[in-house]
């Protein structure tokens, strides 16, 4: 089976696998670049519990994390309780459900890469800004940034890619919902178990393919000059 004989439900759980990837991606970003800067800025003793907290999903069994968001996405819990009066939908076995689970277990794939980038840059060029009259943010923009773009690239990608693949957390969190919840490894899965191996092999050469892609274009980029401020 090709690409292009997959069916109409596997298509719709790839670009739901996408959009997800996509979504989580954009939020990660925001997310994660204030809180690897004040990482890499941060002297406190406390510091190495934060990364813990922070790297936390690497090493947690999926299915572990995805239980106890579950447990918190419960309308009789106060997360998923605010959700429903916010929103009138559950968290659970729902798309933002499935957006704020990806978020939360792929954030260390997004904070690590950036701290570590932002680490590299130092302080000197920052207070060499400063003395040209630069506020911390413009120091930011204009320098850390720019400086940092190899860890944002690897930020983007590995987040992305993590998102893509996920299984155990989406399906505790989000079910299998058709046009929902139901992403390409939950597909793939059902695929096996039901002995269908042409199906499961179309959707994981796709995932296969662009997960290499996505790895490739950040080992090129990461091989170019690096660039220079000021």
């Amino acid at each position: 089976m090709t690409f292009t004989e997959v069916s109409s439900p596997d298509l719709a759980a790839l670009w739901l696998t996408v959009r997800l990837a996509f979504v989580v991606t954009v939020i990660l970003l925001i997310i994660a670049t204030p809180a690897a800067w004040a990482l890499s800025r941060m002297r406190s003793r406390f510091k190495p519990v934060i990364e813990a907290v922070v790297a936390l999903p690497i090493v947690l069994p999926p299915t572990v994390l995805g239980f106890y968001l579950l447990v918190a996405f419960n309308p009789s819990a106060p997360i998923g309780r605010f959700w429903v009066d916010a929103t009138g939908d559950t968290l659970a076995f729902s798309f933002a459900g499935l957006v704020v689970a990806s978020v939360i277990y792929s954030l260390p794939f997004a904070v690590q890469p950036l701290q570590t980038a932002f680490e590299a840059v130092g302080r000197e060029p920052l207070e060499a800004a400063a003395t040209l009259g630069a506020s911390p943010l413009d120091a930011f923009v204009t320098v850390a940034a720019p400086l940092a773009v190899r860890g944002f690239a690897t930020a983007i990608v590995l987040s992305f890619a993590h998102t893509l693949g996920e299984f155990g957390v989406v399906l505790m969190v989000g079910g299998n919902i058709p046009g929902e919840t139901r992403v390409v490894s939950i597909a793939i899965y059902e695929h096996v178990e039901t002995l269908q191996y042409a199906e499961a092999n179309a959707l994981a050469l796709t995932l296969l393919g662009l997960s290499f892609s996505a790895l490739l274009f950040t080992y090129a980029f990461n091989r170019r000059p690096a660039l220079h401020v000021g």
